[in-house]
């Protein structure tokens, strides 16, 4: 008898907004049609059922043993790196007998920035008809925003990457949130840099609160800067280049191959002005949908300690 395959558990953010939140549902769900070899199943650290434990509980009621979770996150952040490894280590001590392993994060990643560059094309229509048109456009991708530099890093990398050989003026970055420079300023830099075309694409994975605040500001500098042409994209999306890069972060946990890069963690080295944050206990984020977990006052972003267990090869 054959040992079937591990299952795949998918970890997100949560969300306040309602639309997002079921976005994330219907793409564990297209991932479980897509795959009916495997057991799927998903759930959230925070704000939006069903937390990650409810998850984990629909996979061993299945008679899961073994796992292999996979964040789906753009960047290496707090949630990555601590809230993920913690909640699974508890689940762990809630399901004896049970083994996980734990993927690394989606992006940068070459069909995200294929995605990217069509969300582009998209807003542009037909006014970006040769790669000399593209040499007018400046993009202002505008990430989540973190108290962590490595995941703000992260978004950068991205930018440039989607700069590097597709003929755009420039690819400068911004932040809805915890980091600058924030969408006026990024906007406000792009002009200063010569910008008279400017696309603020939104470095997120699916509509929700954040996004939405993205676009209100830009519409609301573009509304002040009539001279500047500003034009808004979409969030990247379930497409299938994403269903297939989660499947490829999935068989990476799996087969322990796994390329982490911690040099400016700052659960690990201690870089200017985060000196505090190294080796930091961790401790679950309070999820209020866990009806198995007991609060116990402990429901701050405390990152960094399970994240360089075992579990989280580097």
């Amino acid at each position: 008898m054959t040992t079937p395959p591990p299952a795949l558990l998918i970890a997100g953010h949560g969300t306040r907004d309602a639309a997002g939140a079921e976005a994330f549902r219907s793409f564990v769900r297209e991932l479980g049609r897509r795959h009916p070899e495997l057991p799927v199943a998903g759930g959230f650290i925070e704000l939006s059922p069903p937390p990650l434990a409810e998850a984990v509980g629909e996979l061993v009621d299945q008679g899961v043993r073994r796992f292999a979770a996979v964040p789906l996150m753009l960047v290496s952040a707090g949630h990555a790196k601590g809230d993920i490894p913690a909640a699974l280590a508890r689940e762990k001590e809630r399901h004896p007998g049970i083994s996980y392993t734990y993927g690394r994060p989606l992006g940068p990643h070459p069909s995200l920035l294929a995605v990217l560059e069509r969300r582009l094309d998209e807003v542009l229509g037909g006014t970006v008809r040769t790669p000399a048109d593209r040499a007018d456009v400046t993009v202002l991708l505008v990430g989540r925003g973190s108290t962590d530099p490595d995941a703000n890093a992260e978004v950068h990398k991205a930018a440039r990457l989607l700069w590097e050989g597709r003929g755009y003026a420039g690819v400068e970055t911004a932040f809805v949130s915890l980091a600058a420079p924030d969408v006026p300023s990024g906007l406000d830099r792009c002009v200063r840099l010569g910008a008279r075309r400017i696309v603020v694409l939104p470095y997120f994975l699916f509509t929700g609160i954040l996004p939405e605040r993205v676009r209100q500001q830009t519409e609301g500098w573009a509304a002040a800067h009539p001279g500047v042409e500003v034009r808004s994209a979409d969030v990247i999306g379930p497409e299938p280049e994403l269903l297939d890069l989660v499947m490829e972060r999935y068989r990476e946990a799996v087969r322990g191959d796994l390329r982490m890069n911690c040099d400016s963690c700052v659960y690990r080295i201690a870089l200017p002005g985060f000196e505090d944050k190294v080796g930091l206990p961790q401790q679950p984020h309070f999820h209020p949908d866990d009806d198995g977990h007991h609060h116990d006052g402990h429901h701050g972003h405390h990152h960094g300690g399970p994240a360089h267990s075992p579990s989280h090869a580097h």
